[in-house]
């Protein structure tokens, strides 16, 4: 049997806002010690250039560029391996290729639509489908207000077919005086899905 910690997690960020969410994610993870393989959608490097100012090529999209601001431990990066989103030979497109979790952060309303109804578009779509037929963890982090009932609906299918549903919608009992503190907040929440150890936010009851 494989040590689920030394198996890679899948990222994928898609168009939606929430870039810093992903990319602290990311740094986070590689900071663990954790194998990532990355896949950006066109629309979210979109977002990212918005909500970032970080201008990345979506055809080949440089994570050094991400990880710029982060503080990570030497040989981060080799853990890191980068999929182009319409790459469907890549190795997360196939169940044979061992994974411990996919989390799709931030997660759009047509990128919902498409895992909630297994229409593998793109590697994302794919990746996504691959981890629920294989029942591993798939965590989706959508960001929208208000909500449709198609998104609703969406949501309640991928749910119902094994997916984790955690919208970015942080809490404020940790004492959050940033926005950073924010961001971490979702972050930490994500991580305890994925069994990834942090110190992020003073959790409740702690003091």
């Amino acid at each position: 049997m494989n040590d689920a910690a030394s198996l890679p997690i899948v990222l994928a960020i898609t168009g939606a806002s929430g870039a810093p969410y992903a990319v602290r994610l990311l740094e986070i993870l590689l900071a663990a010690g954790r194998r990532v393989e990355l896949v950006v959608s066109p629309a979210g490097t979109a977002v990212i250039r918005q909500e970032l100012g970080i201008i990345l090529d979506a055809d080949a999209p440089d994570p050094a560029l991400l990880l710029g601001r982060a503080s990570l431990p030497p040989g981060a990066l080799a853990r890191l391996a980068v999929w182009h989103h319409r790459d469907l030979m890549a190795p997360i497109a196939s169940g044979s290729h061992l994974t411990a979790a996919m989390v799709i952060c931030p997660c759009s309303g047509g990128t919902l639509a498409a895992v909630a109804h297994a229409i593998g578009d793109n590697l994302v779509h794919r990746a996504a489908e691959v981890h629920l037929k294989e029942r591993r963890k798939l965590v989706v982090v959508p960001r929208e207000t208000p909500l449709s009932l198609p998104q609703l609906e969406n949501m309640a299918a991928i749910h119902r077919a094994g997916a984790v549903v955690m919208p970015a919608a942080p809490g404020f009992y940790a004492g959050a005086t940033t926005v950073d503190d924010l961001v971490d907040f979702v972050v930490a929440r994500i991580c305890d899905q994925l069994g990834v150890a942090h110190r992020l936010v003073r959790r409740w009851g702690e003091g």
